[in-house]
């Protein structure tokens, strides 16, 4: 029987190890962490996660040939094929600060496999990672390897948070790079077996290591730049009266651009985009690529750019003040259908409005209380690290409070900010919204959710992205 395990049981190994047990059941798979209720959470009713469809798959196969555990060694040692997916996150201090990745996880745990490995072994990077880690994951393994043979493949993940089992049953690709030697060619071919148990084999991709590694950061940064393209059309729309999401529409019915990421917004966050564009910066600077590391640069610029003329065009609108009114923040997690807070724009925004003295009435179905005050209080890139070594329960924001519904968030507040694209928020009952809160009410939508003509009938005064201004709006500066 071939054995799996893999270190790291967050949103990217619960969920893979999961699908790939309910499709090899004749292969047994191991999910370990040091983190003791992480693993009691998977272990349990309530998984750490939201994914939809992740339950059925985990409680199928759990206690059969899936195991979640914090036995780390022992399920290591008798694995043939490791999976590493430990955060990799943004270095805060020393070289490469602000950009680089920090690789302290990834190299204890290549540490620990060689320690207690006492069979041959292929290891399989699954975390984000820079390019060439593999190959200082290599020298220590080799460094280390008391006769062992480790192989070590990359194999990034495509997933996109949401859609994560779907994509994960029905991937677009799945890339495995690995050495072009004999003993490389056979661990692919291994790992390659794994997948064709149920990936059409045309859908898997094998290149050499450093193809694999670039490929993820390259398909990060592309999206990433769409994103950014499209907000930045969307504050030229603002400034002549276009509306961005006709200006989408017809660019993306060229097939050569196609649809997708072309929905204007507050901005985009998650746990990769920033990181893997940071990194990708960071290793054009490496190889004495200026230039093509400032093109990238200017993807994030666009997106903080964004996110500040969101705040700007709130305060601006409410008689440039927002201090001490209510404001209500619909939606936290960085798009639906996830509870994930990682780079949400939410929080960049929040911290604007709390910065003018703004108090603050969030609501979103996914994100606890707690997330969203560590999130509030937390330096950037400390959420990229293991939970147990976060600050801890940092002291709350007095200007924020969490409200159970949408209404709830509403009631009294002088302004409605939606920055989640959830779909219960287009189906509030505004009307009930619009009577229960200060006037003017204002209406500021992130995300281009509300129909907004039908919302200034109601009587609120509309903010959409990258939308015809509301008259209320036209003399107002949008960037401060």
């Amino acid at each position: 029987m071939v054995k799996i395990c893999c270190i790291g049981a967050g949103y990217v190994g619960g969920p893979t190890m999961a699908v790939i047990a309910l499709n090899c059941p004749a292969i047994e798979v191991a999910v370990v962490d040091i983190s003791v209720s992480r693993i009691s959470a998977w272990n349990g009713d309530q998984l750490p996660i939201y994914e939809p469809g992740l339950d059925e798959v985990v409680k199928q196969c759990r206690g059969k040939n899936l195991f979640f555990s914090t036995n780390v060694e022992k399920h290591v040692s008798e694995a043939d094929i490791i999976f590493v997916s430990v955060n990799t996150p943004t270095k805060t201090r020393g070289l490469g600060a602000g950009k680089a990745a920090d690789l302290t996880y990834w190299e204890s745990a290549a540490r620990m496999i060689a320690d207690v490995s006492k069979s041959n072994k292929i290891v399989v990077e699954k975390s984000t990672v820079p390019v060439k880690t593999a190959e200082a994951i290599e020298r220590i393994l080799t460094h280390n390897s008391k006769g062992i043979d480790y192989q070590i493949l990359s194999n990034p993940e495509f997933l996109a948070e949401g859609t994560a089992i779907q994509d994960l049953f029905n991937p677009d690709r799945v890339l495995i790079g690995g050495r072009e030697t004999p003993e490389g060619l056979k661990a692919t071919q291994a790992l390659r077996d794994v997948y064709a148990h149920w990936v059409p084999q045309d859908r898997i991709i094998t290149t050499n290591l450093w193809s694999a590694e670039l490929s993820k950061l390259a398909a990060n940064a592309f999206l990433a730049q769409r994103i950014s393209s499209v907000n930045a059309m969307s504050a030229l729309c603002e400034a002549t009266g276009a509306d961005v999401s006709q200006v989408s529409h017809a660019v993306g019915k060229d097939s050569r651009i196609g649809p997708k990421f072309l929905n204007a917004s507050v901005g985009f966050g998650g746990s990769c985009f920033q990181k893997d564009i940071l990194n990708l910066v960071y290793i054009c600077e490496c190889n004495g690529l200026p230039e093509v590391a400032n093109y990238w640069k200017q993807v994030i610029k666009v997106n903080d750019y964004q996110k500040n003329r969101f705040v700007n065009r709130v305060v601006s609108s409410m008689f440039n003040t927002v201090s001490g009114k209510k404001i209500a923040i619909l939606g936290f997690a960085f798009k639906k259908d996830t509870g994930d807070t990682r780079e949400t724009p939410a929080i960049d925004v929040c911290k604007g409005l709390l910065g003018d003295k703004a108090r603050l009435s969030i609501y979103d179905p996914q994100v606890t209380e707690d997330q969203i005050q560590r999130d509030l209080t937390m330096n950037k890139f400390d959420w990229d690290h293991p939970i147990h070594l976060q600050p801890m329960s940092p002291t709350a924001v007095k200007q924020v409070s969490v409200a159970w519904d949408a209404y709830a968030a509403a009631k009294d507040a002088h302004a409605v900010c939606i920055l989640t694209e959830w779909d219960e928020f287009k189906t509030l009952d505004y009307r009930r919204i619009f009577d229960n809160m200060q006037k003017p009410a204002f209406v500021f939508d992130g995300r281009n959710v509300v129909n907004a003509e039908m919302l200034r009938e109601t009587g609120f005064i509309v903010y959409s992205i990258g939308k015809p201004l509301d008259p209320w709006l036209k003399n107002m500066p949008a960037v401060a």
